[in-house]
């Protein structure tokens, strides 16, 4: 059976973590799960938490904080599944919109993202909606794309695809480079609606604003100086 690998990079969500492993747990898809925790060296909790999901889930433990991006790459190597999907440890995104994905895979896509941009969702704020825009923009702009929505935590890909991005970003440029570097190789990004319940920074949101300038400038890179494949 087609298998996809579900990494779920974690850092201080002890409150929601197991909300959203219940949520995956319930989750009816058709293809096999398997669920990849990577503790980012939580300090609240969290990793004992990880660390006693050890017999249920493949883990990863992180000595120092070291970013999304970071995390996304231990996990990634301990996939096994045809295909990978991100899932972020709170409650921003629900994972009943996996199905929505997984449909364009049938349609001969090998990355699909969830898009926040093509539907109304609430948003906590307008810069930020705003700031994630001119970051789409820039994008379509240096790679030719017609994107809505680059920042989105829902991305599925095929898993030989992934990995052969040979991804470097830490950060949260994780998600400029791994758009940036598939559209390079010229494959097409297929985009689906999916639901968006925003948090502010006293619940838990992490990304900054100068993660979007990291952002920008990460575009630009592999864009303008970057030899890889």
């Amino acid at each position: 059976m087609t298998k996809l690998s579900i990494i779920i990079p974690v850092f201080n969500e002890k409150d929601n973590l197991e909300k959203v492993l219940s949520k995956l747990e319930e989750l009816v898809i058709p293809l096999e799960k398997e669920i990849i925790l990577v503790d980012d060296c939580s300090v609240d909790g969290t990793r004992e938490i990880v660390k006693n999901l050890k017999d249920k889930y493949k883990i990863f433990l992180h000595e120092k904080n070291s970013g999304k991006g970071a995390a996304v790459k231990s996990g990634l190597k301990l996939a096994s599944g045809d295909y990978v999907i991100i899932q972020d440890a709170d409650l921003e995104y629900d994972p009943e919109d996996y199905n929505q994905l997984i449909k364009e895979l049938d349609n001969g896509y090998q990355v699909v993202y969830g898009s926040r941009n093509l539907t109304d969702n609430p948003r906590f704020s307008k810069a930020y909606y705003y700031g994630g825009k001119v970051i789409t923009l820039v994008a379509n702009i240096l790679y030719g794309s017609k994107l809505t929505d680059v920042n989105t935590c829902y991305k599925l890909f095929q898993t030989d695809i992934l990995k052969s991005l040979n991804l470097e970003q830490d950060n949260f440029s994780f998600c400029e480079e791994a758009t940036a570097k598939t559209l390079r190789k010229g494959i097409k990004i297929k985009e689906v609606p999916i639901s968006y319940y925003p948090r502010d920074f006293v619940e838990g949101k992490k990304i900054r604003p100068k993660d979007g300038i990291n952002g920008i400038l990460t575009l630009l890179k592999y864009r303008f100086f970057y030899n890889g494949k």
